[in-house]
């Protein structure tokens, strides 16, 4: 079953509006908006790494607000225990009973600032919760609830106390990407703005919208071509020479889904060869480790995918059915 016209509109629609509303607050950055809000409604989560002052944070907290749920920030520093993010049980004297207190992990949308910060052990007390939506804490697992996005955020600089994020925790972010710095125009609307300082954004949409809007994302056509066609870009990525570890099944699986989200969001009920392609990047370059040699040489992932979109042939027929 495909997405009816009266459906795809409706998404594309919806999809517009929560851009829209997101940019109130973020200025001249509409391509990153429209990333985070579909891996947002993918499922997925989302790494911004940008440089201090870009508005890392300011794009979390937005999201935040415009879906109308709960939400958390938990500002990761190196003292930072993993019961700090998922909830300690404590022991109540006057009930004789253990009783559980939530962390901030508890939350529709989470906002995990300067990631980076916190020590190994703290960052992979996220580990389940961003695979599974559960957390387990003294052998009792509870669910967070749906929807649920973590957004974390690092900066590039001022490495020293940082922690280097895992792999393993790097591939349970569906997308990475980076806000940059604003044009001029965009710069000058936030200057003028500082004198008129505005509350927070409205929430325009109900949690059961975005659920709603993922099942539906769900049902756009992805034709078969198009999956050898991610297979083989897959494929490119784990015997090109420069890389040591190429992309995982599970970024095969997020690429797919954020493709069909972006198709919908753009009013298509099926997706095209440069949804795909315009996906890549955000999706498969944080999942891939270079060699040492490479890096030397200043090679960076985001290259060798761009060499591999040359060397792979893109199907020839369109993505519709």
């Amino acid at each position: 079953m495909t997405l009816t016209r009266e459906q795809t509109a409706w998404f594309a629609e919806t999809f517009t509006a929560l851009a829209d509303n997101v940019e109130l607050a973020v200025l001249g950055k509409r391509h990153v908006v429209e990333l985070v809000l579909a891996a947002a409604i993918s499922g997925g989560h989302v790494l911004l790494e940008d440089y201090p002052g870009t508005g890392k944070t300011a794009l979390a907290r937005t999201i935040a607000q415009t879906f109308r749920g709960t939400s958390s920030r938990i500002q990761f520093t190196p003292d930072l225990l993993p019961g700090d993010v998922t909830g300690i049980t404590v022991y109540d004297q006057k009930r004789g009973e253990f009783e559980f207190h939530a962390g901030p992990v508890f939350a529709h949308v989470v906002l995990a600032d300067e990631i980076n910060r916190a020590s190994p052990k703290t960052q992979s007390a996220l580990l389940e919760v961003m695979e599974e939506g559960n957390v387990t804490v003294d052998g009792v697992t509870r669910s967070v609830g749906r929807p649920f996005l973590v957004m974390a955020t690092q900066n590039p600089v001022e490495q020293a106390g940082t922690y280097r994020l895992p792999e393993a925790q790097l591939d349970r972010f569906m997308v990475k990407t980076s806000i940059g710095y604003p044009d001029d125009a965009s710069t000058l609307r936030i200057l003028q703005g500082v004198a008129r300082p505005r509350g927070p954004v409205p929430a325009i949409v109900e949690t059961s919208t975005l659920e709603t809007m993922g099942e539906l994302s769900r049902e756009v056509f992805v034709n078969p071509l198009l999956l050898d066609y991610l297979v083989r870009l897959v494929n490119a990525t784990r015997t090109a020479t420069e890389v040591r570890l190429g992309v995982s099944v599970r970024g095969a699986m997020s690429l797919s889904r954020l493709a069909m989200t972006w198709a919908a969001a753009h009013g298509r009920s099926y997706v095209t060869p440069d949804d795909v392609r315009d996906l890549v990047d955000p999706a498969f370059a944080h999942r891939m480790v270079l060699e040492p040699e490479a890096e030397f040489d200043g090679v960076t992932a985001g290259a060798v995918l761009a060499q591999i979109l040359l060397d792979v042939p893109v199907p020839v027929e369109n993505g519709a059915a």
